[in-house]
Parts: C-alpha cells; sequence; structure tokens
C-alpha cells in the first residue's frame, strides 16, 4: 500500500485510497478541469472537498501542498521514477496527467507546442477576464457605481470569445479533430461565464456560434458531465 504520510494535507484529509491519486479541489472552472481530464483519462482517484466557506483552502495542511491557496491540487502516489508528486495549478496538473497518460495532447512536437499555446491562452487570458467579469456582473461588484472596471472586463471577454470563434470554424475542437486538453481548459470556463455568472447578454454570446457549437459538444461528452460535479458539494 501507498504510504503517503510524509504529506501533512493527508492529515486534514485521510486518503482511503492511497494508492489513487489524490484531488484537492472544488467544482469551480479551475477545479474542475481536472477532474474532467480525469474521468476523461480513467485514471483511478479520490477526490477530497476544499471547502472555502470554511477557509480550508488557508489551512496548514492545504498551504503545504500549495502555498498558493488555490485549487486545484494533486497527490500522486506514483509520480515520476514511482515516487509520490505533489503538484498544484491547473495548467501544470493537466500537462501532467496527460504526459503521464501519452493522452489529451499530441505527440507530434508542433502540434504539441500548438496547443499549449491555447491552454496558456486560457491561463492567461480566458480564466484571469472571465473570472474578473464575474465578480463585477454578479458579485460585489455589482455595489460599485463606476461601471467602467465591468465594461473593461466585458469588453475583453468579449474579444476573447472572438479569437476563440475564429479559431473554431471548420474545427471539431480547437486543435482541429483532437480533443486536448486545450478544450478541457476552456470551456468549463466558457460555460460558466454564460451560466453561472450569468453574463450572456452582457458580452453578446449569441455572435459567437462557433463557440457555442463547440460548448455543447464539451458539454455532451459524460466525462465532462460527471467531471463538473466532482467534488461533489456537501
Amino acid at each position: 500500500m501507498s504510504d503517503l504520510s510524509a504529506f501533512p494535507i493527508t492529515k486534514k484529509w485521510p486518503a482511503a485510497h492511497p494508492e489513487r491519486l489524490q484531488l484537492y479541489s472544488l467544482p469551480t472552472p479551475n477545479g474542475v478541469k481536472v477532474s474532467i481530464a480525469l474521468e476523461e483519462l480513467g485514471l483511478p482517484y479520490e477526490p477530497h472537498l476544499v471547502r472555502f466557506d470554511a477557509n480550508d483552502q488557508l489551512s496548514p495542511e492545504f498551504l503545504s501542498l500549495n502555498p498558493n491557496n488555490k485549487i486545484p491540487a494533486i497527490l500522486d502516489p506514483d509520480g515520476p521514477g514511482g515516487q509520490p508528486l505533489a503538484l498544484f495549478e491547473s495548467g501544470a496538473i493537466l500537462i501532467y496527467l496527460a504526459s503521464k497518460t501519452g493522452r489529451l495532447l499530441p505527440t507530434d512536437l508542433a502540434a504539441r507546442y500548438q496547443t499549449l499555446q491555447w491552454l496558456m491562452f486560457q491561463m492567461g487570458g480566458v480564466g484571469p477576464m472571465f473570472g474578473q467579469l464575474g465578480f463585477f456582473h454578479k458579485f460585489a461588484g455589482k455595489d460599485i457605481e463606476d461601471k467602467r472596471p465591468r465594461d473593461r472586463y466585458a469588453a475583453e471577454s468579449r474579444r476573447l470569445l472572438g479569437v476563440l470563434d475564429r479559431q473554431l470554424q471548420g474545427k471539431t475542437w480547437l486543435m482541429g479533430d483532437d480533443y486536448t486538453v486545450a478544450d478541457i481548459a476552456v470551456f468549463p470556463w466558457v460555460n460558466n461565464l454564460i451560466g453561472f455568472y450569468g453574463a450572456a447578454e452582457l458580452v453578446g454570446y449569441a455572435d459567437f456560434r462557433e463557440v457555442d457549437r463547440v460548448l455543447q459538444a464539451f458539454l455532451a461528452r459524460p466525462a465532462v458531465q460527471r467531471g463538473l460535479k466532482i467534488p461533489a458539494r456537501d
């Protein structure tokens, strides 16, 4: 049996199945990237809910795994060389899981780096911009009388949707026929933007037919449907 006792995070979230990859997360757009990837790949894993309402992400145990106090994070008992590997940052985790299994990333080097550029596009643009728009549109930003911050993020979100829409023309997925980590990174955020954040009208989402076409294909995947609910909220 795998011994994960050296990792303090297992004191707060004990591993019932220490031989499985341990996922510490919450079903947010960043969190579900990893649960969806794990479901797509069929890797055995054990999810643990990190409750923000209880400040779990600020606990010493969680900070021992991710000093940046963000989800998701993983602990793989079967990491490189057969040694446990702790990892945070959703993009890094997606690359690791794809490399571990030889799936969801092209083996051709040119196509691999082109896929990674779209993953970084999500990490550096789509996630931060959509997230800020959500704050100003749905949450506390509504109480700010000056609407210029909200409008700035709405305009940038619309621009990013346009970039995606042009990339998807004539393609099944972002990289063409192949479904990759780039799709797994981008589309939970698009789904959250128009669903949970309720910002479809604000960004003129109806104009981006290619984005919506691929979003619907993404949401129809059984692994996506499962991953969007993992970890289950209490």
